[in-house]
């Protein structure tokens, strides 16, 4: 028994957080097992493994002895320079995570304070002096997982030093220009690019983001909407690479002053993924951004979307209308194109003629007719919306109504009979009306042609694979405005993080949504130029559900946390 373990047990009793009895049964148990009954840190693995203790339990009795503050990992906003302080050998071998990092001192989350000589270890190797804070064990370890193995640590600097033997192996099967033909300086950056593009795949990124600064070459994964650093790449090598990524994206790799846009195809398996690769001049070199264009990922049913059945019964019969105009609003990334694809793949019948414009057509689907506008040759959204009605469609996709003009033909084409989806940036459903109305449009066409308008926002999905139930904190289920009696039948679940999602707790992102359906009452106050707060305050007066009301109803069912919802929405009453 170390006298550090055997301190730990007396503080748990202390406090009463741990019989007598429970800890000769759990010695029992060692005996059992072969162990010499001395090692005490057996001990506390059998106290933990049976949940008579917990690591939050041994971590709050430690603070409390020492007068320390216990920090909670999940909230923490982490420390890019923090990370770069403590390399990842050192917060793997002696369990620590690093917090906040200057010139002279790091502030380190420890599991167990009682271990100076790791603190001193720690202090000497990295040459600043160290500020303790305790944390759960598992919460260190689950945060060293997030942020420095999930980067894959080591892994750059590896295809630096000896990757010439094999330049053309790849960690995941993908078809990309090889190394072939490529001198010895140039293969490892063509390696790397192709390692990047891969795990980024591997880990279902939706951005990849390479960003000059003063002193590195930051590469960055945005995965559910939040972006994730990995290792970045030594700063002398940024010029290389950006240039290796405009020749694959066939843009010019001389022109360094103007932003530039280009397109690289991939095959993967046999999936096609396009990869859109937009560059911007920066002070300190060109800034690379790649999204990465799955077609398949937006070939979603409409439950996979985050619709409750109730709600998915309304959008199936506003989406089946023969025509009107249905809007589909919210800021840039929050889904709106994924669901009015759903919503195109829902109606697509070969007795309807489907035609779309897009600027760019990103995904291609079967059965419709998709253009793509080119404004340097005069193919605007409006010159593309009149030639689009000649055409005879049903059903007429406009990737954004941004201007008068094409608003004007939009809502022209919805009362000649003709069903019209689109999106505006508006921040929830009925500001849209208002926007239509200050594009120019009169409020009388405005009442006649909108339908409904859908405005939505996207949140973390928890894992399916590593959720677990949980009680929320009381004072995070009221700043969403839950009762108590709600929580009663409530299943909360979040997700505790395992390989499938990358340590965080999170897989996939899910909507919620807020569904604005103008009926006769409200087109007579849109006609009336009613205000925009009368007509939110009508709409709800008829049920309609604001998006933290469905995100509340989505953290009831246990599909997402409190935290998602209440960063993704606002309250009425503010």
């Amino acid at each position: 028994m170390t006298s550090a373990d055997e301190f730990v047990l007396q503080l748990l009793t202390d406090k009463g957080l741990l019989e007598e009895s429970a800890i000769e049964a759990a010695r029992a148990k060692v005996l059992e097992a072969g162990h010499d009954g001395e090692e005490d840190s057996a001990v506390l693995d059998v106290l933990l493994a049976d949940h008579t203790i917990t690591q939050k339990q041994i971590a709050q009795v430690l603070a409390d002895e020492f007068n320390m503050e216990v920090v909670d990992l999940a909230e923490v906003r982490v420390s890019t320079d923090a990370l770069e302080a403590v390399p990842f050998e050192l917060a793997k071998r002696y369990k620590v995570f690093p917090l906040e990092a200057d010139e002279n001192e790091v502030e380190l989350a420890v599991a167990d304070p009682l271990d100076m000589d790791a603190i001193d270890s720690i202090s000497h190797v990295i040459k600043r002096s160290i500020v303790s804070r305790v944390a759960p064990l598992e919460a260190i370890e689950k945060a060293i997982h997030q942020y420095y193995e999930g980067a894959k640590a080591g892994e750059v600097s590896e295809l630096f030093t000896g990757m010439e033997e094999d330049p053309d192996a790849l960690p995941t099967q993908i078809d990309l220009p090889s190394a072939e033909g490529a001198s010895e300086e140039e293969a490892p950056i063509i390696k790397y690019v192709h390692m990047v593009i891969s795990e980024a795949l591997k880990r279902r990124a939706s951005d990849i983001h390479m960003e000059p600064l003063e002193k590195r070459f930051r590469v960055r994964y945005r995965i559910d909407g939040v972006l994730h650093e990995v290792e970045n790449p030594p700063k002398r090598l940024q010029p290389s690479i950006v240039s290796r990524i405009k020749l694959m994206s066939n843009v010019s790799i001389a022109e360094k002053r103007v932003p530039q846009d280009g397109r690289i195809n991939i095959k993967v398996g046999a999936k096609v993924i396009d990869l859109r690769v937009s560059t911007l001049p920066t002070a300190f070199g060109e800034s690379i951004v790649m999204r990465i264009l799955d077609k398949e990922s937006l070939r979603l049913g409409l439950p996979e979307l985050g619709f409750f059945s109730d709600d998915q019964a309304h959008f199936e019969r506003i989406i089946a209308l023969p025509d009107g105009v249905f809007l589909v609003t919210g800021p840039t990334g929050s889904g709106k194109s994924t669901t009015l694809y759903s919503a195109l793949n829902y109606i697509n019948h070969p007795d309807r003629k489907i035609i779309t414009v897009e600027d760019p057509v990103e995904y291609e689907m079967s059965g419709v007719n998709q253009v793509q506008v080119r404004r340097e040759v005069g193919m605007t959204f409006a010159a593309a919306l009149r030639s689009m009605l000649r055409q005879a469609p049903n059903i007429i996709m406009v990737g954004e109504i941004r201007d008068k003009e094409t608003a004007e033909i939009a809502i022209n084409a919805a009362l000649t009979g003709h069903m019209v989806f689109s999106t505006l940036h508006t921040n929830d459903a009925p500001s849209a009306v208002s926007r239509l109305i200050d594009i120019g449009i009169k409020p009388f066409l405005v009442a006649a042609a909108v339908r409904a308008v859908l405005a939505q926002r996207l949140v973390r999905r928890n894992c399916p694979n590593c959720r677990v139930s949980c009680e929320h904190d009381e004072k995070l289920l009221n700043s969403l405005g839950i009762r108590p009696d709600q929580s009663d039948d409530a299943s909360y679940m979040k997700g505790e993080g395992c390989d499938k999602c990358s340590g965080t707790g999170f897989r996939g992102r899910v909507g919620i949504f807020e569904m604005f359906n103008v009926n006769e009452e409200l087109q007579s106050m849109i006609y009336e130029e009613a205000s925009l707060v009368a007509l939110r305050d009508k709409a709800r007066e008829m049920g309609m559900r604001n998006m933290r009301e469905d995100g509340v109803r989505k953290v009831i069912a246990g599909v997402t946390t409190p935290h998602e919802v209440l960063h993704a929405t606002v309250s009425d009453s503010i």
